[in-house]
């Protein structure tokens, strides 16, 4: 087994991945923004019977001049990094008219240029091993965009472009770069998205079609699927000795992506503006 480590490892996807591959018998570096919100994780691994294999760090992505020395010192600690899987990430939504440039700003620093100091601290000890495995956690989002919520879907597309050209870059080194793109799951981010819902609704020009995207996110919450289903996946992608480059999972998901490769692009746009009822 191996050394794994593991973005946003305080709630959702990154809490049950950490002590999924722990149970596997990896040891497992699982970074936290704020250690105070870590306790989630410290349980579930209690639970799971693998708390040894649980190491909780503090690391802000935001922070990219810290990468270079977080992944020395996991590298130090353990010998060697064998998996780095890049989760944290948070949506910030509005018009984008309403959002203001610094909220733009973040949710890059967060979603995207965190991902790229990371993964680029790790990729010296993963290209000497000439082995390691590059998972980004991106969203159907980095498919097919929706209004209302550009910042998110900006970075999201952004982090698949990155991938797609770091992945013919690490071919022949031996290391394994994918990407997942998970659709609506049971996570804290419908919470914190509608939290980061830029304006009023009572005050924007948009403010109809704002009431319009949180209910609908609501709505999609409600049915949000299980996140071990993702969990899985991810899994299953380690497990293969020749990845695919993406791996989609949710309800509805394939549909949509579907959709917007092959009708024609007019009809695609109709189809979604039509949820918002616009004038």
């Amino acid at each position: 087994m191996g050394i794994a480590l593991v973005t946003g490892a305080s709630s959702g996807f990154g809490l049950h991945l950490s002590v999924a591959l722990a149970r596997q018998g990896h040891e497992v570096v699982a970074a936290v923004r704020n250690l105070a919100r870590g306790q989630a994780l410290t349980e579930a691994a209690r639970e799971a019977g693998v708390p040894n294999r649980i190491h909780i760090r503090r690391y802000d992505v935001r922070n990219t001049g810290e990468a270079p020395a977080f992944i020395d010192d996991v590298v130090k600690q353990f010998g060697r990094l064998d998996i780095l899987v890049n989760n944290a990430g948070y949506a910030a939504g509005g018009f984008v008219e309403d959002v203001p440039m610094e909220v733009w700003r973040d949710q890059f620093d967060t979603n995207f240029f965190g991902v790229v100091a990371l993964t680029r601290a790790a990729l010296p000890h993963m290209r000497r091993q000439h082995s390691g495995w590059i998972v980004n956690i991106s969203s159907i989002g980095g498919r097919v965009a929706a209004p209302g919520m550009g910042p998110y879907v900006a970075s999201k597309f952004a982090l698949e472009g990155f991938t797609e050209a770091l992945r013919m870059e690490m071919r022949s080194y031996g290391v394994h770069v994918i990407l997942v793109e998970p659709g609506a799951y049971r996570t804290a981010i419908w919470e914190k998205g509608l939290a980061n819902v830029s304006a009023d609704p009572s005050t924007s020009p948009y403010g109809r079609e704002i009431e319009v995207l949180m209910a609908g996110v609501r709505q999609v919450a409600e049915r949000a699927g299980d996140p071990q289903e993702v969990v899985h996946t991810i899994l299953r992608a380690l497990a293969q000795p020749r990845p695919r480059l993406r791996y989609p999972v949710g309800r509805g998901v394939r549909a949509a992506v579907w959709s917007k490769a092959v009708l024609p692009w007019r009809l695609f746009e109709g189809l979604v503006a039509n949820r918002f009822n616009r004038r």
